[in-house]
């Protein structure tokens, strides 16, 4: 066999062999030689075609096997009819998945399939076992409410230990306390009269701007009042009466004793430095009593819930904190008993900063009501600055619901004005623990545990609302929703909830208002190492 191509071009190709024409006649011989010429002009628009058309038709048919792979049991089934109708498939493919999702949405969350851990279980599960669509569907859902659930369990989780921590003493307030203790039986200034006698006439004169806090927090106590003081137009005219437990009055009276303030006067006193008659001991006690047999069944009812999965009970542990039994806090309830001498007062919490002048308090008129408190707040008319009268009290008993509006919103303590006369011509503590007894004989079945619910029922129409600018609440919680402006802007910030600002838990963004007033320079402070 020969082979001629032509040096002029290609435009033909003669394939020939010595005896390609033997046996044969000469019209058969021209037309062999005839037939075995290609010519160009056809040859090279099919290569053409083909070199197009095969990788398109390579890439459909690579699409369509990895397609059917999911969607038919054999590829082969599935390539001949879906070959050029694969946005037909696809729609339909979607429609199946469609209904598949609704049936599974139907079927609520009683789904018995064990719910798959990860998605690359998933996908094995599918391929290895090829499911239809509807078994995706419920496999995925039971997948989804798994997680879900160890989401809801790990945040409920969170909420309880992130409870157990803020009940703590940290061990740096433990060690200021313990050094200052030492610091009273050695230092004879640290056991100073506190005040000095020459401002003692200052403690019942109704001329001067008095501050209560009941507290046995030393640092607290500490930062309120620097911070009152630091932002005072006239310190000079403030008078601070603290009052606290026995154990921790000499820490206390030592603390300031060795730090005196300038212009200011601050009392220090006991309890057991009162010379309460027998009545009032005994009204004292039978009201801590009523108060623990609160705490110890809402406690008890409490560990019959389901914590495992119900997120609605995080608010729940919040009253069973240790101040809902705190003898300091309750007793903010016989203050006219504690300063009989005076007629009006501010209260200050010791969780609490003050960051203006608090002086146009005292000219505040309260228009002969008992208490001035914040109601409304930055968020709006609509908006409960704390929380509502549903969450403290229980309207599931006819008394209460009755009686009050489960959607009113609970006014503030932390910071208040009261009216110490009115208080007395009202007798409002009679009426605090007749609400007591009342609870008592209902079964202990009108409110939750704490210090402010039993006052929201004594104090109902005798109190004042004052501007909400006063006092912003709620920056001791996990989340506080407070735009920087409002904080900026507030008189007192107050960390109520269970992140105070001296535990380790308290949260960095807002610690930051309450550590500047700390005196981090003293002795003290440095040696207990307390957190900055």
């Amino acid at each position: 066999m020969k082979f001629y191509i032509s040096t002029k071009g290609i435009k033909r190709l003669t394939i020939s062999s010595p005896d390609a024409g033997k046996g044969l006649p000469e019209t058969a011989k021209a037309t062999t030689a005839l037939s075995r010429r290609i010519p160009s002009r056809t040859l090279l628009p099919v290569a053409l075609v083909l070199g197009i058309v095969l990788p398109f038709l390579f890439v459909r048919i690579a699409f369509l096997v990895l397609e059917s792979t999911t969607a038919c049991y054999s590829p082969l089934d599935c390539m001949g009819w879906r070959f050029f109708s694969g946005a037909d498939t696809s729609l339909k493919l979607r429609e199946e998945l469609s209904r598949a999702l609704v049936e599974a949405n139907k079927e609520g969350n009683n789904i018995n399939e064990e719910g798959i851990g990860s998605f690359n279980e998933l996908v094995k599960e599918m391929t290895s076992k090829r499911q239809d669509v509807k078994a995706f569907a419920f496999k995925t859902k039971a997948m989804l409410l798994q997680m879900e659930r160890k989401v809801q369990s790990a945040r409920q989780r969170e909420s309880i230990y992130w409870h157990l921590a803020s009940h703590g003493v940290p061990k740096s307030l433990h060690c200021l306390c313990l050094k200052l203790a030492e610091e009273y039986a050695v230092n004879a200034m640290a056991r100073s009269r506190l005040p000095p006698p020459e401002y003692v006439s200052r403690l019942a004169d109704s001329t001067f701007l008095h501050l209560v806090l009941l507290t046995d927090n030393v640092l607290a106590a500490s930062v309120v009042v620097s911070s009152t003081i630091q932002n005072s137009a006239n310190p000079e005219k403030l008078v601070f009466h603290i009052v606290t437990d026995k154990k921790t009055y000499t820490p206390m009276h030592a603390w300031f004793a060795t730090n005196p303030v300038k212009s200011a006067v601050v009392e220090v006193k006991g309890l057991h430095q009162y010379d309460w008659s027998q009545e009032a001991n005994v009204e004292v006690k039978e009201m801590l009593e009523i108060h623990r047999i609160i705490w110890k069944q809402y406690y008890n009812n409490l560990k019959e819930e389901n914590f495992e999965y119900d997120g609605a009970h995080t608010r729940y542990l919040e009253p069973l904190s240790p101040s809902s039994l705190s003898l300091l806090n309750h007793l903010r309830v016989y203050i006219p008993e504690l300063f009989p001498d005076l007629n009006k007062i501010v209260f200050l919490d010791d969780d609490i900063v003050v960051q203006h002048d608090i002086s146009s308090l005292w000219e505040l008129d309260l228009n002969g009501k008992v208490v001035g408190a914040v109601f409304n707040s930055w968020c709006g008319g609509d908006c409960c600055p704390g929380r509502k009268y549903s969450d403290y009290l229980n309207f599931s008993h006819p008394y209460i619901s009755s009686h009050f509006d489960h959607d009113r919103c609970a006014w503030l303590y932390g910071m208040n004005v009261f009216d110490i006369e009115a208080w007395r011509r009202t007798n409002m503590t009679a009426t605090y623990h007749q609400w007591l007894k009342l609870n008592l004989e209902s079964g202990l079945a009108l409110w939750s545990p704490g210090v402010l619910p039993p006052s929201l029922l004594a104090f109902k129409g005798h109190v004042h609302p004052i501007d909400p600018s006063w006092h912003v609440a709620g920056l001791g919680y996990q989340y506080p929703e407070v735009h920087q402006e409002t904080l900026e802007d507030a008189a007192v910030i107050h960390f109520s909830g269970p992140a105070k600002p001296w535990l380790e838990i308290g949260l960095p963004e807002v610690r930051r208002l309450w550590n500047k007033h700390v005196n981090f320079s003293n002795n003290f402070i440095r040696k207990c190492r307390i957190m900055r």
